[in-house]
């Protein structure tokens, strides 16, 4: 069986770009910067699934996307996760926080209802991630 993003996951967030492993997309939530990496490989729920080259280039891919999104949001606390109780295919939720975001110290989970990004937000978003994550290593 071939890769196939979940519907969820597409009714949810917008596409970003691929990495080598994983397609990175952004939460249609405009509240945080919010960006989740799906690894391209069918039928996979949990991380000890993948094989050993690939947990390490899913570990790469986050700790470069996590670095470049602090530095470029100037966050003040990543939030890295991988939950999957509604979304049972294996994603890895990276969110930007700051001490002075609504959610704060608590998780986003829930917490208040998605703000979508109008398509302005979309574009400044975009452009932003493009100066840092996608000119250097996205395809």
């Amino acid at each position: 069986m071939s890769f196939q993003l979940h519907p969820r996951l597409q009714q949810d967030c917008i596409s970003i770009g691929h990495f080598e492993l994983c397609r990175l997309l952004m939460m249609n939530d405009s509240q945080y910067p919010w960006f989740i990496l799906v690894p391209e490989i069918a039928d996979v729920s949990e991380l000890y699934q993948l094989n050993k080259a690939q947990r390490g280039l899913l570990m790469e891919e986050s700790c470069y996307l996590a670095e470049h999104l602090a530095v470029l949001f100037n966050a003040d606390k990543m939030n890295i996760a991988n939950i999957g109780n509604m979304v049972s295919q294996l994603h890895i939720h990276h969110i930007v926080r700051y001490q002075t975001d609504s959610a704060w110290p608590a998780p986003v989970w829930g917490k208040f209802p998605a703000v979508p990004y109008t398509e302005t937000q979309v574009s400044e978003q975009l452009n932003r991630l493009k100066t840092r994550v996608v000119a250097n290593y996205l395809e």
